[in-house]
């Protein structure tokens, strides 16, 4: 017999019994007590186990929040927005119960390794049914599955058979290593992205350190984060900095920082996670007005596929931003798709009708280029 229970932390499940169900994930039970014990505003987590006989079966990480319907909408359709937010506050902001993670690439929904093929997709769909059941309790109505991974086809499907709408997610940059040398990396590159590169890489550029102990530069750290930020359209969570200390001393071995240095100043800043085979790039901060002139952006990536190389990893994983450089920079695209449904049926046909104007490649023509492409 299948029971489900959902759990306000991760803390009362079994570190061992939630990995099985995420097996070689990164962002595994470790990485989620560090994102719930990190204190992020304006989230709430909750996490939905399915037992069998007192074991774990099924899994998946759940957020809750008031979500910005304008949250990927760029351009003309953001200045709209925010005139909209002016007239009105809080009319683009919806109570959201949502499967998934604001501080992970895709949702993970997991079965145990033990479990047959052929038993995963009714796995997955008591999952969903045991979200809008924990959803309705707590009061809201629009279920959501951020960034299911095409990766995974039986999700999709277990989405799609649960009645869930769906769009085009931001889907997920990788750099497969496939060379054994910075130098034949240059050489799978277009023209004038090799010619550029290599420019830089001829030129004197910031000290680079690696830590895994930041404590004493989290203030100078957590500047570079604000401003950063605050040059993204895209907003969706605002990090504290007990992010980036928690993620470092829960992950330990598998969490770094690179630092970036001109003389003794601190001008950018890259958190990655990393095993024997990728390296996963969270969050890359800097000072622009310092920094562009030495293409810092540019020499933290060189300097991450370089260290791929030289460790023998095979995957660099590079996030969901900046399309237009990745596409220049040899990347491959994995499609995510977004899932929702509101159990009212007027908002839910509204929201239908708004998804035509908020998916988020409308605005960016490098996103719809990277959704084309994707796998």
């Amino acid at each position: 017999m299948i029971t489900g229970h959902a759990f306000s932390t991760i803390e009362d499940i079994d570190r061992g019994a939630w990995n099985d169900c995420f097996p070689a994930e990164l962002e595994d039970w470790d990485y989620y007590r560090a994102v719930e014990q990190a204190g992020i505003a304006d989230f709430q987590w909750r996490y939905l186990v399915l037992y069998e006989h007192q074991s774990v079966v099924a899994a998946a990480v759940v957020f809750t929040t008031a979500y910005s319907l304008d949250t990927t909408v760029q351009g003309l359709g953001k200045r709209i927005c925010e005139r909209l937010r002016r007239w009105r506050p809080g009319l683009l902001d919806i109570p959201l119960y949502a499967l998934g993670s604001p501080v992970s690439e895709r949702c993970h929904a997991g079965t145990a390794r033990h479990i047959e093929p052929a038993r995963r997709p009714a796995l997955l769909g008591q999952l969903l049914i045991l979200a809008r059941d924990d959803a309705d309790k707590a009061g809201i109505g629009l279920l959501a599955v951020k960034d299911a991974s095409h990766s995974d086809p039986q999700w999709l499907q277990a989405c799609q058979d649960a009645g869930l709408h769906s769009m085009p997610g931001l889907p997920g940059a990788e750099l497969p290593i496939t060379f054994n040398s910075l130098d034949a990396y240059l050489g799978t590159l277009g023209k004038s992205t090799r010619k550029d590169l290599r420019r830089t890489l001829r030129t004197q550029g910031p000290s680079i350190e690696w830590r895994r102990e930041v404590e004493d530069l989290l203030p100078v750290m957590m500047q570079l984060y604000e401003a950063t930020l605050n040059r993204s359209d895209l907003k969706f969570e605002r990090l504290p900095a007990a992010y980036f200390r928690q993620v470092l001393e829960q992950l330990d071995e598998r969490a770094a920082c690179v630092l970036y240095w001109l003389g003794e100043d601190l001008v950018a800043f890259n958190l990655v996670l990393l095993d024997g085979q990728r390296l996963v790039d969270k969050f890359f901060a800097h000072d622009l007005s310092r920094t562009r002139q030495h293409n810092l952006y540019m020499r933290s990536w060189l300097a991450n596929v370089d260290y791929c190389i030289e460790h023998g990893l095979t995957i660099y994983a590079c996030g969901q931003a900046g399309y237009a450089g990745k596409l220049r920079l040899g990347c491959s695209f994995t499609g995510n798709t977004v899932f929702f449904r509101h159990r009212n049926r007027w908002i839910n046909g509204l929201l239908r009708g708004l998804k035509v104007f908020i998916r988020p490649d409308r605005s960016d023509p490098a996103m719809a280029a990277a959704i084309s492409e994707t796998r």
